[in-house]
């Protein structure tokens, strides 16, 4: 009797648990894209690191330019997100030589080219193509990482967006380029234990997110961790006293 009712008092531990842990991982942020997507943002870009422009996650950026310029945005992405880096090129209307290719790059704080998991980075524009779209989707950015390692670390990731390959003849005519870093939460279980003593920011930029920068705070999978902990030390009293009671003799009544 005694080792039924531990049962029942354990498994009622264990959904109070649960609910506790569903409650907090429900309050964690949902990954669904920063910002109001597609809000004007600038309307113009830089033309280096140096004087990249900056961006808000959901902004849409513009800029005008001529055919041969690097064009350069730079946006904050924290520990625990993943971000999306789409780029429209609307190319001119006059007769075109041919074919053009145009290429999307992005680097972290560091300045080191950062690979893309998926989207096109690089597309090749016919003659009478009146516009091209790139995107590139980053890995999930890490709050630490070895420094031998090239993982995306939480600071300023800069985007570059130039032509690549195209007639000489073509040079010099005028383009309208649009950028918008669509960003999402990979949530906890893709944290890492450690965080940056300062994220990777440029110092001309001001690109905090709003909130601030979150690397080391608490996750989702922290709480999981300690629920599944709690919930193995119950599993084992239980098995204890199963057995315990199973060991025992039935207590025969007097006289039998």
């Amino acid at each position: 009797m005694r080792t039924r009712t531990f049962l029942t008092a354990a498994v009622l531990a264990g959904a109070a648990l649960f609910g506790v842990a569903g409650t907090a991982v429900a309050d964690s942020p949902s990954p669904s894209p920063s910002g109001s997507a597609g809000a004007a943002g600038p309307t113009e870009a830089g033309t280096s690191f140096r004087t990249a422009t900056p961006v808000k996650p959901g902004q849409k950026a513009t800029a005008g330019a001529s055919t041969g310029d690097y064009l350069y945005w730079v946006v904050p992405v924290d520990a625990g997100q993943r971000a999306t880096m789409k780029a429209k090129v609307t190319l001119p209307e006059a007769a075109r030589h041919g074919a053009a290719t145009w290429q999307l790059d992005v680097y972290d704080g560091l300045r080191r080219r950062q690979a893309c998991t998926y989207g096109a980075q690089t597309r090749a524009a016919a003659a009478d193509a009146g516009s091209v779209e790139l995107s590139c989707t980053l890995r999930t950015v890490r709050s630490w990482a070895e420094p031998w390692s090239n993982d995306p670390l939480p600071g300023g990731y800069y985007v570059r967006l130039t032509v690549t390959g195209l007639p000489q003849d073509d040079l010099g005519l005028p383009v309208r380029a649009a950028f918008e870093p669509v960003v999402t939460g990979a949530g906890g279980a893709r944290a890492v234990d450690g965080k940056l003593a300062a994220p990777l920011v440029p110092g001309a930029a001001k690109l905090e997110p709003d909130g601030g920068w979150s690397s080391g705070r608490w996750h989702d999978r922290w709480v999981w961790t300690a629920v599944g902990g709690l919930l193995a030390a119950l599993a084992g009293i239980a098995g204890y006293a199963v057995t315990r009671g199973a060991g025992r003799p039935s207590r025969v009544p007097p006289g039998a």
